[in-house]
């Protein structure tokens, strides 16, 4: 699972959880993967983060690259920052461990790369 989709998922169709989100990491298994560099791509996906989520989901699995606190205000045409946003983005896979609900607790496993985000019948 890379970060940029942790960036986006939610617990919230769980029964009891209004907000359900950022889910916490617990991560097993990390690897790398060098992908090609698209700054155009990093430079769009940017603002449709939630910045403060993506970096202390770097932090939680020891993967943080230096990444500022604070998005830089000019980060277009900083290409050494888009290089490490792409590297946390794209090329961090947490290949085993789980995702928790902020609110409930509940356990989503992560194996081979994929988050089970299934709910039991009695969760909906």
């Amino acid at each position: 699972m890379k970060l940029l989709t942790h960036n986006m998922l939610t617990s919230k169709c769980m029964k009891g959880v209004t907000v359900g989100y950022p889910l916490k990491i617990k991560a097993v298994d990390v690897k790398e993967n060098e992908i090609d560099f698209n700054p155009d791509f990093i430079s769009r996906i940017i603002p449709k983060l939630d910045w403060p989520v993506l970096v202390k989901a770097a932090d939680s699995i020891g993967k943080n690259d230096n990444l500022p606190e604070d998005l830089l205000p000019e980060y277009e045409s900083d290409t050494d920052f888009l290089k490490k946003v792409h590297h946390v983005l794209l090329e961090i896979d947490i290949v085993n461990g789980e995702l928790i609900c902020p609110e409930t607790g509940r356990k989503f496993p992560i194996n081979n790369g994929i988050p089970n985000m299934l709910l039991n019948e009695d969760e909906v």
